[in-house]
C-alpha cells in the first residue's frame, strides 16, 4: 500500500479549504483517509497552514510519500522533507 500526504478538499462553492491528510494513493481526492494531520486555507492573509509536526515527522520516516503542494507546506512549516 503507497501511502501518502495530500489535501483533500472541503468549505463551501468558492470557498475552499483544505485538509493535510494521509491516505492510500489509490484513494479518491476526497474520499478515505487514514489521519487528519492539519489544515490549509489560502483565502486568508497570509495564508493558514497548521499541521501537527510530529504526526507528519512519524508518517514521513514510515515511508509516507508528500504531494508536490504538500512537501511545499511541510517546507514553510519548517519540517525537512527527503527528495526521494
Amino acid at each position: 500500500m503507497a501511502v501518502r500526504l495530500r489535501l483533500t478538499r472541503v468549505g463551501a462553492r468558492k470557498d475552499p479549504r483544505w485538509r493535510v491528510v494521509v491516505a492510500d494513493q489509490r484513494s479518491p481526492r476526497d474520499g478515505r483517509v487514514i489521519e487528519t494531520i492539519g489544515h490549509y486555507n489560502a483565502q486568508t492573509d497570509p495564508s493558514t497552514v497548521v499541521i501537527d509536526a510530529e504526526r507528519a515527522r512519524s508518517w514521513l520516516a514510515r515511508g509516507a510519500q508528500p504531494s508536490a503542494t504538500v512537501r511545499r507546506l511541510l517546507r514553510t512549516q519548517g519540517i525537512e522533507v527527503a527528495r526521494g
